[in-house]
């Protein structure tokens, strides 16, 4: 057997472990380059730890430390309060500034999971108390995390453009973050319309920026009384079973407190500012960033270290490690002539928007990414289609499925369902809803970024 053949065997067997037993793909990845390695290609250790992602390593230690302390000092209440104001007595807005928020939280450097975990509760408490139908709720904060998940700071902006930086392609981070951005609001407004939210236009409510202050407050108090929140969703292992949002300090106005959160928010304009205007590594402006708000707040950072993604961590290094090693093997120059050899580059990406849409919707997207972007590289490097778009339509298609009740985004939204909502009923909704995501969605992002050739 060659070793193409049999590194895709290898690659296809770790999809399959990790998504029926709870093992860490990225764990399995570093052994899977190292047996193969080793083994096979007769690769030193030193070798195979040649192709390990350092730069990327930084940029998401450095990036998901930010995002905690931001949530440890209260900056992420602030900004839930100051989103809420907006809403006045307009229940139509309410899915709206999830969304929104949602958003923000991603492309500031939340992993979409941490975004979700954090809105969800509040989210769906809103839409039980104020008759908003669950699942336009749900998927709303849902759609919100991947709308914001390919900024440029964001883990899977910076795992996407991390890898394409180390090809010969052209390819825009802007292209990439506003593909997603703009395919998931239009699913938004899809969404809004066919699930009733029409409904809502002439609905009114009193006080609800209090209310929803109330909830968040209620939410810290009970976390610092050191008994359980009201609060059924779960994490993927780093928040336990409290509202993750209940770790972090109220949002007062008190200036002692008021303080480190204005320099959190000046903090994140800045690492805006220097990373993108500036093309200065996100890594390092944001670990920079997070160390001088644990110096201006040292309380706000216990913990912080904890909170860093290092599930993830491991996740994306074990494989782009892999895929290095994948290389070597002639592995990525077997896959890419297969698809050049079909003589239709619209259709072979096509297909690889619907390998990556199904893998993804029971699997890792950050894993499925991290393998099949490289694999495409030198199919898109002969120029017969436009990269730019058939990397955009690959990343918009692996993450609108998340959708999935067996994904962690569809599993938190299912936990947190309001007492009133029949959970078979809801459980059935978001499965019929992913389905139709996962058939629809990657050909509409072929459709719209692909087909036109216009990326």
């Amino acid at each position: 057997m060659s070793a193409p053949v049999l590194s895709i065997i290898i690659l296809a067997a770790m999809f399959l472990l990790a998504t029926v037993l709870p093992l860490n793909m990225g764990a399995l990845a570093f052994v899977g380059a190292f047996l193969l390695g080793t083994v096979v290609l007769g690769m030193s250790t030193t070798d195979i730890l040649a192709n390990f992602p350092g730069g990327l390593f930084l940029t998401i230690v450095g990036v998901t430390y930010l995002f905690a302390i931001a949530q440890n000092n209260g900056t992420i209440d602030l900004l839930v309060r100051g989103a809420v104001r907006m809403v006045g007595s307009r229940v139509a807005l309410i899915p709206w500034v999830m969304f929104a928020i949602t958003a923000v939280i991603t492309a500031v450097g939340a992993l979409s999971p941490a975004a979700v975990a954090i809105i969800a509760p509040i989210a769906l408490s809103f839409a039980g108390k104020y008759k908003i139908n669950p699942l336009l709720m749900g998927m709303m904060v849902i759609h919100g995390a991947q709308a914001g998940g390919f900024s440029p700071i964001a883990v899977y902006g910076v795992t996407v453009n991390g890898i394409l930086a180390k090809t010969d392609l052209d390819f825009s981070p802007t292209a990439l973050f506003l593909s997603s951005l703009v395919f998931n609001l239009v699913i938004a407004v899809v969404l809004f319309v066919v699930l009733g939210g029409r409904k809502l236009l002439s609905s009114r409510v009193g006080h609800f920026v209090e209310q929803a202050a109330e909830a968040r407050m209620s939410v810290s108090v009970g976390a610092k009384a050191g008994s359980d929140v009201p609060f059924k969703g779960f994490g993927s292992g780093m928040y336990g079973p409290r509202d993750p949002a209940g770790d972090g300090v109220a949002a007062t106005k008190e200036r002692s407190e008021r303080i480190p959160q204005l320099v959190t928010i000046a903090g994140l304009i800045a690492l805006a500012v220097i990373a993108l205007g500036f093309k200065v590594d996100v890594g390092f402006v944001s670990i920079t960033i997070a160390i001088v708000l644990a110096l201006v707040s040292p309380a706000a950072q216990k913990g912080a270290i904890n909170k860093i993604s290092w599930s993830t961590v491991l996740l994306i290094c074990g494989m782009l490690t892999f895929v290095g090693v994948l290389e070597e093997a002639g592995t990525i120059e077997f896959v890419s002539n297969g698809v050049a050899g079909m003589g239709m580059p619209l259709l072979a990406a096509l297909l690889i928007c619907y390998i990556g849409a199904v893998v993804s919707a029971f699997a890792s997207s950050t894993a499925i990414l991290a393998a099949l972007i490289p694999l495409a590289v030198p199919f898109l490097s002969t120029g017969e289609i436009g990269a730019v778009g058939v990397i955009c339509a690959l990343a918009v298609a692996s993450t609108i499925v998340d959708v999935s009740p067996f994904s962690t985004n569809g599993a938190l939204v299912l936990a947190n369902a309001p007492e009133s909502v029949d959970k078979d009923r809801f459980y059935k909704q978001i499965l019929g809803y992913s389905g139709v995501v996962i058939v629809a969605g990657p050909v509409l992002a072929w459709l719209a970024l692909v087909v036109p050739g216009w990326l």
